[in-house]
C-alpha cells in the first residue's frame, strides 16, 4: 500500500469514528429530551459506524498497515430541536460519502484493488445512509406539531431501521 492510499484509509477511518461519536452525543441529546425511539436509533447508529471503521482499520491491519488513530474535535451536544438533530444526522451522512468517494478516488489512482473492493461496499452502503437520512430530515420537518413528532419518534427505530435494511420499506 502507498502512504497515499494508507492515509486516506486512516483518514476515513477517522471519520467513521468520529461519526459515531456524534452519533452518541445525538442519542444522549434525545434520551435528555425525551425522544425515546430517536435516542435508541443513534445509538444503534453509534454501532453501525464503529463496525465501519472496523472495516477500514482491520483492512489496513491485514496488509500490515498498524492503523493511526487519531483525535477528534468534540461532537456538537447542543440542538434547537429535532429537525436540528435530523439536519445534522443528513450533514454528517453526506461528509461520510464525500470520505468515502475521496478514498476510493485515491484506491483508484494508486491501483490498489483490493482497497478498491473494500471500498465498493462502503459506497453501496452510503447510498442507504443518505436514503434514510433524507427521509429523516424530510419526516422530521414535516412533523411540524408535538403531536405528530411524538408519533414520528415512537416508530422511528422500526421505520428507519426498515428503510435502511433496503427492504423496501417507506418513511
Amino acid at each position: 500500500m502507498t502512504p497515499k492510499l494508507i492515509a486516506a484509509l486512516n483518514k476515513q477511518a477517522n471519520q467513521e469514528l468520529q461519526a459515531a461519536h456524534a452519533y452518541l452525543a445525538m442519542a444522549y441529546w434525545c434520551d435528555v429530551h425525551h425522544s425515546d425511539g430517536f435516542a435508541r436509533f443513534f445509538h444503534k447508529q453509534v454501532k453501525e459506524e464503529q463496525g465501519h471503521a472496523a472495516k477500514i482499520l482491520q483492512h489496513l491491519a491485514d496488509r500490515d498497515v498498524a492503523p493511526a488513530l487519531g483525535p477528534w474535535p468534540a461532537p456538537t451536544t447542543s440542538f434547537k430541536n429535532l429537525p436540528d438533530v435530523a439536519k445534522a444526522v443528513y450533514d454528517l451522512e453526506r461528509a461520510n460519502t464525500a470520505g468515502i468517494h475521496a478514498a476510493y478516488e485515491t484506491a483508484l489512482a494508486e491501483k490498489d484493488y483490493p482497497a478498491q473492493v473494500l471500498l465498493h461496499w462502503f459506497i453501496n452502503e452510503q447510498v442507504e445512509e443518505e436514503a434514510w437520512s433524507d427521509k429523516l430530515l424530510a419526516e422530521t420537518r414535516e412533523a411540524a406539531s408535538a403531536g405528530s413528532l411524538l408519533s414520528l419518534d415512537r416508530h422511528l427505530p422500526e421505520t428507519l431501521s426498515e428503510a435502511a435494511s433496503g427492504d423496501g420499506s417507506k418513511l
